[in-house]
Protein backbone atom coordinates (compact mmCIF):
# COMPACT_ATOMS: atom_id res chain seq x y z
CA UNK A 1 0.00 0.00 0.00
CA UNK A 2 2.63 2.54 1.02
CA UNK A 3 2.15 5.83 2.84
CA UNK A 4 -0.92 7.79 1.72
CA UNK A 5 -0.38 11.56 1.70
CA UNK A 6 -2.89 14.40 1.33
CA UNK A 7 -1.67 17.87 0.40
CA UNK A 8 -4.15 20.66 1.17
CA UNK A 9 -3.38 23.82 -0.79
CA UNK A 10 -1.52 21.89 -3.48
CA UNK A 11 -1.88 24.60 -6.14
CA UNK A 12 0.10 27.25 -4.27
CA UNK A 13 3.75 28.22 -4.67
CA UNK A 14 5.10 25.53 -2.35
CA UNK A 15 2.26 23.02 -2.70
CA UNK A 16 2.56 22.58 -6.46
CA UNK A 17 6.25 21.69 -6.30
CA UNK A 18 5.93 19.70 -3.10
CA UNK A 19 3.19 17.53 -4.65
CA UNK A 20 5.44 16.53 -7.56
CA UNK A 21 8.41 15.89 -5.27
CA UNK A 22 6.34 13.66 -2.97
CA UNK A 23 4.81 11.81 -5.93
CA UNK A 24 8.36 11.11 -7.10
CA UNK A 25 9.19 9.61 -3.69
CA UNK A 26 5.98 7.81 -2.67
CA UNK A 27 4.36 7.10 -6.06
CA UNK A 28 1.78 9.15 -7.98
CA UNK A 29 -1.29 7.34 -6.70
CA UNK A 30 -0.23 7.66 -3.05
CA UNK A 31 -0.10 11.46 -3.04
CA UNK A 32 -3.49 13.18 -3.24
CA UNK A 33 -3.39 16.83 -4.22
CA UNK A 34 -6.25 19.11 -3.16
CA UNK A 35 -7.15 22.78 -3.34
CA UNK A 36 -10.15 25.08 -3.59
CA UNK A 37 -9.46 25.39 -7.35
CA UNK A 38 -7.82 23.29 -10.05
CA UNK A 39 -4.06 23.55 -10.56
CA UNK A 40 -1.68 23.30 -13.51
CA UNK A 41 -1.83 20.39 -15.95
CA UNK A 42 1.19 18.53 -14.58
CA UNK A 43 -0.29 18.59 -11.08
CA UNK A 44 -3.75 17.54 -12.25
CA UNK A 45 -2.60 14.78 -14.60
CA UNK A 46 0.13 13.14 -12.52
CA UNK A 47 -2.07 11.77 -9.73
CA UNK A 48 -5.34 12.05 -7.76
CA UNK A 49 -6.82 15.53 -7.25
CA UNK A 50 -9.74 16.67 -5.09
CA UNK A 51 -11.44 20.05 -4.79
CA UNK A 52 -11.55 20.88 -1.06
CA UNK A 53 -12.18 24.05 0.91
CA UNK A 54 -9.61 23.81 3.74
CA UNK A 55 -12.10 25.48 6.10
CA UNK A 56 -14.70 22.73 5.56
CA UNK A 57 -14.04 20.06 8.20
CA UNK A 58 -16.47 17.53 6.71
CA UNK A 59 -14.90 17.83 3.25
CA UNK A 60 -11.37 17.33 4.61
CA UNK A 61 -12.50 14.38 6.77
CA UNK A 62 -14.26 12.75 3.80
CA UNK A 63 -11.13 12.84 1.62
CA UNK A 64 -8.98 11.53 4.50
CA UNK A 65 -11.38 8.60 4.82
CA UNK A 66 -11.81 8.00 1.09
CA UNK A 67 -8.06 7.56 0.53
CA UNK A 68 -7.18 6.21 3.99
CA UNK A 69 -4.70 9.08 4.40
CA UNK A 70 -1.72 8.65 6.78
CA UNK A 71 -0.07 12.08 6.47
CA UNK A 72 -1.39 15.58 5.76
CA UNK A 73 0.66 18.52 4.51
CA UNK A 74 -1.43 21.62 5.21
CA UNK A 75 -0.13 24.24 2.77
CA UNK A 76 -3.29 26.40 2.47
CA UNK A 77 -2.84 29.93 3.88
CA UNK A 78 -3.32 33.58 3.03
CA UNK A 79 0.13 35.17 2.74
CA UNK A 80 1.48 38.31 4.42
CA UNK A 81 0.71 41.17 2.03
CA UNK A 82 -2.61 39.64 0.89
CA UNK A 83 -3.69 38.92 4.48
CA UNK A 84 -3.25 42.57 5.47
CA UNK A 85 -6.01 43.46 2.99
CA UNK A 86 -8.46 40.93 4.47
CA UNK A 87 -7.48 40.25 8.10
CA UNK A 88 -10.64 38.46 9.28
CA UNK A 89 -10.66 36.01 6.38
CA UNK A 90 -6.90 35.41 6.73
CA UNK A 91 -7.30 34.55 10.42
CA UNK A 92 -10.24 32.26 9.72
CA UNK A 93 -8.53 30.37 6.88
CA UNK A 94 -5.13 30.07 8.56
CA UNK A 95 -6.51 28.94 11.93
CA UNK A 96 -9.59 26.84 11.10
CA UNK A 97 -7.77 24.75 8.50
CA UNK A 98 -5.12 23.92 11.12
CA UNK A 99 -7.70 22.97 13.77
CA UNK A 100 -9.40 20.64 11.31
CA UNK A 101 -6.26 18.56 10.67
CA UNK A 102 -5.12 18.68 14.32
CA UNK A 103 -8.52 17.36 15.40
CA UNK A 104 -8.50 14.62 12.75
CA UNK A 105 -5.10 13.52 14.08
CA UNK A 106 -6.33 13.72 17.68
CA UNK A 107 -9.16 11.37 16.70
CA UNK A 108 -6.62 8.94 15.25
CA UNK A 109 -7.62 9.49 11.62
CA UNK A 110 -4.21 10.90 10.57
CA UNK A 111 -0.79 9.72 11.78
CA UNK A 112 1.37 12.73 10.95
CA UNK A 113 0.96 16.41 10.01
CA UNK A 114 3.22 18.93 8.34
CA UNK A 115 2.21 22.54 8.95
CA UNK A 116 4.42 25.40 7.75
CA UNK A 117 5.17 28.39 9.92
CA UNK A 118 7.10 31.46 8.76
CA UNK A 119 9.63 34.13 9.72
CA UNK A 120 6.52 36.32 9.98
CA UNK A 121 6.13 35.02 13.57
CA UNK A 122 8.92 37.42 14.51
CA UNK A 123 8.36 41.14 14.90
CA UNK A 124 10.08 44.52 15.33
CA UNK A 125 11.21 43.61 18.89
CA UNK A 126 12.89 40.35 17.80
CA UNK A 127 16.71 40.43 17.50
CA UNK A 128 17.16 41.10 13.77
CA UNK A 129 20.47 39.39 13.10
CA UNK A 130 21.01 35.67 13.58
CA UNK A 131 17.52 35.45 15.12
CA UNK A 132 17.62 32.63 17.71
CA UNK A 133 15.26 29.64 17.82
CA UNK A 134 13.81 30.86 21.14
CA UNK A 135 13.35 34.63 21.25
CA UNK A 136 10.89 37.50 21.56
CA UNK A 137 7.97 36.99 19.15
CA UNK A 138 5.64 39.96 18.76
CA UNK A 139 4.45 39.73 15.14
CA UNK A 140 2.91 42.86 13.63
CA UNK A 141 1.02 41.28 10.71
CA UNK A 142 -2.16 39.19 10.63
CA UNK A 143 -0.22 36.44 8.86
CA UNK A 144 2.46 36.47 11.57
CA UNK A 145 -0.12 36.47 14.38
CA UNK A 146 -1.90 33.46 12.83
CA UNK A 147 1.38 31.59 12.38
CA UNK A 148 2.52 32.29 15.93
CA UNK A 149 -0.85 31.12 17.28
CA UNK A 150 -0.60 28.04 15.07
CA UNK A 151 2.81 27.18 16.52
CA UNK A 152 1.39 27.30 20.03
CA UNK A 153 -1.54 25.06 19.05
CA UNK A 154 0.74 22.52 17.33
CA UNK A 155 2.88 22.25 20.46
CA UNK A 156 -0.25 22.02 22.63
CA UNK A 157 -1.75 19.19 20.57
CA UNK A 158 1.57 17.32 20.67
CA UNK A 159 1.96 17.70 24.45
CA UNK A 160 -1.70 17.13 25.32
CA UNK A 161 -2.84 14.53 22.77
CA UNK A 162 0.41 13.15 21.30
CA UNK A 163 -0.38 14.50 17.82
CA UNK A 164 2.72 14.05 15.63
CA UNK A 165 2.78 17.50 14.05
CA UNK A 166 5.99 18.91 12.53
CA UNK A 167 6.76 22.42 11.38
CA UNK A 168 9.44 24.71 9.99
CA UNK A 169 9.51 28.49 9.76
CA UNK A 170 10.00 29.20 6.08
CA UNK A 171 11.99 32.26 5.11
CA UNK A 172 11.13 33.96 1.77
CA UNK A 173 10.99 31.27 -0.92
CA UNK A 174 12.38 31.65 -4.42
CA UNK A 175 11.20 29.47 -7.28
CA UNK A 176 10.99 29.67 -11.07
CA UNK A 177 8.03 27.31 -11.54
CA UNK A 178 5.22 29.38 -9.99
CA UNK A 179 4.75 33.15 -10.30
CA UNK A 180 4.91 35.32 -7.14
CA UNK A 181 1.82 35.00 -4.90
CA UNK A 182 1.36 38.02 -2.63
CA UNK A 183 4.15 37.67 -0.09
CA UNK A 184 6.48 40.48 0.96
CA UNK A 185 9.54 38.41 0.01
CA UNK A 186 8.09 37.75 -3.47
CA UNK A 187 10.08 40.69 -4.86
CA UNK A 188 12.99 38.25 -5.00
CA UNK A 189 11.06 36.11 -7.49
CA UNK A 190 9.51 38.99 -9.45
CA UNK A 191 12.89 40.66 -9.99
CA UNK A 192 14.06 37.70 -12.12
CA UNK A 193 10.94 37.81 -14.30
CA UNK A 194 11.30 41.56 -14.85
CA UNK A 195 15.05 41.30 -15.53
CA UNK A 196 14.41 38.89 -18.39
CA UNK A 197 11.18 40.45 -19.73
CA UNK A 198 11.66 44.22 -19.22
CA UNK A 199 15.34 44.68 -18.27
CA UNK A 200 13.98 46.94 -15.50
CA UNK A 201 12.49 46.40 -12.06
CA UNK A 202 10.56 48.75 -9.78
CA UNK A 203 11.32 47.41 -6.30
CA UNK A 204 8.77 47.92 -3.50
CA UNK A 205 11.51 47.58 -0.83
CA UNK A 206 14.50 49.83 -0.16
CA UNK A 207 17.86 48.72 -1.55
CA UNK A 208 19.31 47.72 1.83
CA UNK A 209 16.38 45.63 3.18
CA UNK A 210 18.08 42.36 4.12
CA UNK A 211 15.69 39.41 4.41
CA UNK A 212 16.23 35.67 4.88
CA UNK A 213 15.49 33.79 1.67
CA UNK A 214 15.70 30.23 0.45
CA UNK A 215 15.74 28.53 -2.94
CA UNK A 216 12.71 26.25 -3.35
CA UNK A 217 14.79 23.06 -3.74
CA UNK A 218 16.24 23.63 -0.26
CA UNK A 219 12.78 24.32 1.21
CA UNK A 220 11.35 21.11 -0.28
CA UNK A 221 14.30 19.07 1.00
CA UNK A 222 13.77 20.51 4.49
CA UNK A 223 10.03 19.76 4.36
CA UNK A 224 10.55 16.14 3.34
CA UNK A 225 13.53 15.88 5.71
CA UNK A 226 11.61 16.82 8.85
CA UNK A 227 8.69 14.54 7.89
CA UNK A 228 11.02 11.58 7.30
CA UNK A 229 12.98 12.20 10.51
CA UNK A 230 12.51 9.79 13.42
CA UNK A 231 9.82 10.99 15.82
CA UNK A 232 12.30 11.27 18.70
CA UNK A 233 14.63 13.48 16.62
CA UNK A 234 11.94 16.14 16.17
CA UNK A 235 12.48 17.81 19.54
CA UNK A 236 10.77 21.15 18.82
CA UNK A 237 7.02 20.87 18.28
CA UNK A 238 6.21 24.55 17.79
CA UNK A 239 8.33 25.19 14.67
CA UNK A 240 12.00 25.07 13.65
CA UNK A 241 13.97 28.08 12.44
CA UNK A 242 15.17 27.54 8.88
CA UNK A 243 17.76 29.69 7.12
CA UNK A 244 18.94 29.76 3.55
CA UNK A 245 20.68 32.88 2.34
CA UNK A 246 20.11 36.48 3.45
CA UNK A 247 20.49 39.31 0.95
CA UNK A 248 19.24 42.80 0.07
CA UNK A 249 17.50 43.94 -3.15
CA UNK A 250 20.76 45.68 -4.12
CA UNK A 251 22.76 42.45 -3.71
CA UNK A 252 20.36 40.40 -5.82
CA UNK A 253 20.31 43.19 -8.43
CA UNK A 254 24.13 43.14 -8.63
CA UNK A 255 24.05 39.35 -8.99
CA UNK A 256 21.54 39.48 -11.88
CA UNK A 257 23.53 42.27 -13.57
CA UNK A 258 26.44 39.86 -13.95
CA UNK A 259 24.21 37.85 -16.30
CA UNK A 260 22.10 40.72 -17.76
CA UNK A 261 24.43 43.78 -17.89
CA UNK A 262 21.78 46.30 -19.09
CA UNK A 263 19.36 45.47 -16.26
CA UNK A 264 18.23 48.54 -14.26
CA UNK A 265 16.38 48.98 -10.96
CA UNK A 266 14.44 51.70 -9.17
CA UNK A 267 13.47 51.65 -5.48
CA UNK A 268 9.94 52.78 -4.57
CA UNK A 269 9.20 51.38 -1.09
CA UNK A 270 5.46 50.91 -0.35
CA UNK A 271 3.43 49.42 2.55
CA UNK A 272 5.39 46.18 2.28
CA UNK A 273 8.51 47.99 3.51
CA UNK A 274 7.03 48.18 7.02
CA UNK A 275 6.36 44.43 6.94
CA UNK A 276 9.94 43.75 5.81
CA UNK A 277 11.32 46.02 8.54
CA UNK A 278 9.53 43.96 11.18
CA UNK A 279 11.18 40.71 10.06
CA UNK A 280 14.64 39.28 10.78
CA UNK A 281 17.60 39.97 8.48
CA UNK A 282 19.22 36.60 9.17
CA UNK A 283 18.27 33.40 11.04
CA UNK A 284 20.03 30.92 13.32
CA UNK A 285 18.87 27.44 12.30
CA UNK A 286 21.38 25.37 14.28
CA UNK A 287 18.57 23.46 16.09
CA UNK A 288 17.30 22.01 12.79
CA UNK A 289 20.86 21.06 11.80
CA UNK A 290 21.51 19.39 15.14
CA UNK A 291 18.16 17.60 15.63
CA UNK A 292 17.34 16.17 12.19
CA UNK A 293 20.33 16.93 10.00
CA UNK A 294 19.09 19.92 7.98
CA UNK A 295 21.62 21.40 5.54
CA UNK A 296 21.22 24.25 3.03
CA UNK A 297 22.76 23.77 -0.45
CA UNK A 298 22.16 27.00 -2.41
CA UNK A 299 23.82 30.40 -1.98
CA UNK A 300 22.89 33.68 -3.76
CA UNK A 301 25.14 33.05 -6.79
CA UNK A 302 24.05 29.44 -7.47
CA UNK A 303 20.40 30.31 -6.87
CA UNK A 304 20.48 33.33 -9.23
CA UNK A 305 22.12 31.27 -11.94
CA UNK A 306 19.48 28.51 -11.70
CA UNK A 307 16.61 31.03 -11.63
CA UNK A 308 17.78 32.88 -14.75
CA UNK A 309 18.64 29.70 -16.63
CA UNK A 310 15.23 28.12 -15.99
CA UNK A 311 13.14 31.26 -16.44
CA UNK A 312 14.84 31.99 -19.80
CA UNK A 313 13.42 28.68 -21.03
CA UNK A 314 9.98 29.18 -19.48
CA UNK A 315 9.47 32.77 -20.67
CA UNK A 316 10.54 32.20 -24.29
Amino acid sequence: MGTKILIIGACGQIGSELTLKLRGIYGNQNVIASDIREGNEVLMNSGPFEIINAMDYEAVAAVVEKYQVDEVYLMAALLSATAEKNPAFAWELNMNSLFHVLNLAKEGKIKKIFWPSSIAVFGPTTPRFNTPQYTVMEPSTVYGISKQSGERWCEYYFNKFGVDVRSIRYPGLISWTTPPGGGTTDYAVDIFYKAIQDKHYDCFLSKDSALPMMYMDDALNATVGIMQAKKEDVKIRSSYNLAGVSFTPEQIYEQIKKHIPDFTIQYNPDFRQAIANSWPASIDDSSAMKDWGWKCKYDLASMSEEMLENLEKVLK
